[in-house]
């Protein structure tokens, strides 16, 4: 589908950018970028952003934003529309126009600072999709902060109604998968009596009043009973639905990473009893990272056709997964964490063949404040990007688009840096025994839509950003 060009003074002289070898970020500086531009903003209320999902809702757009908690300076931002203050939770924004979004709700979560509260993770799915629903409304699955697993009916966006707790009594929660076509979701949870922060509970939610249990998994060492070694915490799953029959388990953020490729009718209905042997046995493949990486998000690239291939007798085409890690400390204080293509092509012997990292150098990015390095992908494929590009978060770095057309060579094909604002919020570490804190944007997890446009949502309360292809990209794309 054709991209709305916006074309107005102001949006042009932000288009003019600096290369990304400008230093330190100040208010007023226009953003940075190369092949990409802006086309809108939200400021999310100053709320701390963790995942946006856009939702093709009718002949309307909706994005369902996570947020982290507050901050001990501002725990419960105000929200316009009530005039209240409000812990936060998940904002619900009306992208149908992106030049000028439109905030249409705010559903407050739990109280608490950081990832310690708010509601970070959100999923939506029409019920028409799901077998027992009401075929004429929507739902959205989001977490309680920590503690608990939702479910709301946001027919009416802009008047969320809660319908069920799901499960409540957990220790953690994180980024969950749901299957619109069947309902199952695999929900990133923390069970007490779980040896692990992070573990997998499976439900049937295609009847979102009424959540059916399946089972409960994770790594062997992680259940219930064990000794030994505790195997590194879910991050969260990427599932291929019935067709394939797979799910993509990433375990890890920073360090002690596990790709897991997990046959999904195995996981769903062999036993469900969590010893060691019923865990292991869905298990297709599994790939040990380095120690000092991890799996933040493991998205599937199947089925990629490789030019380079084309003559072969065989392997023309691969089945890739892109493990993106996570960096954690501020200023470089860690190992780079990075992108990593492995090729699964034989699911058993799954195999790293290339890498990505957006350039340090570029912009002196150790030196801006905050984190440097990889944290997100999108992960829904239009057809225009799939099999073609990808959108990687780099928090101070921004949005990186890579050209993914060949997995053994990706390459960079643009970028987008925001400006930081007056509301953008400091990051500190400590050199010396002392506290130094810096402003910088913290690009914290991108989605796109079907129409094609990119949204970046900020952890360091930056807000939202809506983009659009520019240049060599754009064409990479297969754009008009």
């Amino acid at each position: 589908m054709k991209i709305q060009r916006i074309a107005t003074g102001v949006a042009a002289a932000l288009f003019l950018a600096p290369p990304a070898s400008a230093q330190m970020q100040k208010v007023g500086d226009a953003p940075e970028a190369s092949n990409m531009r802006l086309v809108g903003t939200s400021d999310l209320q100053a709320r701390s952003a963790y995942q946006p999902t856009i939702h093709h809702q009718g002949d309307r757009w909706i994005a369902y934003v996570g947020h982290h908690g507050g901050t001990p300076d501002v725990p419960k931002p105000r929200n316009p529309l009530t005039g209240q203050e409000e812990f936060n939770g998940t904002s619900i924004v009306d992208v149908t126009d992106p030049a000028h979004p439109k905030y249409l709700a705010h559903v407050p979560g739990l109280e608490g600072h950081y990832e310690a509260g708010g509601a970070q993770m959100v999923r939506v799915c029409d019920g028409r999709t799901l077998a027992k629903a009401d075929r004429n409304a929507v739902y959205m699955l989001r977490v309680f902060g920590g503690r608990a697993h939702e479910m709301w009916n946001v027919t009416d966006p802009a008047r969320p109604t809660l319908i069920t707790r799901i499960v409540e009594g957990l220790n953690d929660t994180h980024k969950s998968w749901w299957e619109c076509d069947t309902g199952i979701a695999y929900l990133v949870s923390g069970v007490p009596g779980w040896r692990t922060r992070r573990m997998t509970q499976v439900y049937d939610l295609s009847d979102p009043a009424h959540p059916v249990k399946i089972r409960e998994f994770g790594l062997p060492g992680q259940e219930p009973g064990s000794t030994g070694a505790v195997p590194t915490e879910l991050h969260g799953p990427i599932s291929t639905g019935p067709a394939g029959n797979r799910v993509y388990f990433a375990y890890g953020t920073n360090k002690g990473g596990i790709l897991q490729i997990v046959d999904r009718e195995k996981l769903l209905n062999g036993p469900k009893e969590p010893t060691p042997e019923n865990l292991r046995y869905p298990e297709v493949g599994r790939l040990d990272m380095l120690p000092i990486n991890g799996a933040h998000t493991t998205l599937p690239l199947l089925k990629m056709p490789i030019a380079e291939f084309a003559h072969e007798k065989q392997g023309q085409t691969r089945d890739i997964v892109m493990i993106v890690d996570e960096e954690i400390l501020n200023e470089c204080l860690e190992p780079r964490q990075m992108v990593w293509f492995a090729d699964v092509t034989i699911e058993t012997r799954p195999m790293v063949v290339s890498s990505y990292t957006a350039s340090e150098a570029s912009g002196n990015f150790c030196q801006r404040g905050g984190r440097f390095g990889a944290h997100s992908s999108n992960e829904f494929m239009p057809p225009m990007y799939d099999k073609k590009l990808v959108f990687v978060t780099f928090f101070n770095g921004g949005v990186r688009a890579i050209d993914v057309r060949d997995p053994y060579h990706p390459k960079e094909a643009g970028y987008f840096v925001p400006a930081i604002t007056d509301k953008t919020d400091k990051r500190c570490t400590k050199v010396d025994g002392q506290e130094r804190c810096k402003t910088a944007i913290q690009s914290n997890n991108v989605e796109v839509d079907d129409r094609g446009y990119i949204y970046v949502v900020d952890r360091a309360n930056t807000g939202m950003h809506i983009l659009e292809l520019t240049g060599v990209a754009r064409k990479a794309a297969n754009f008009p």
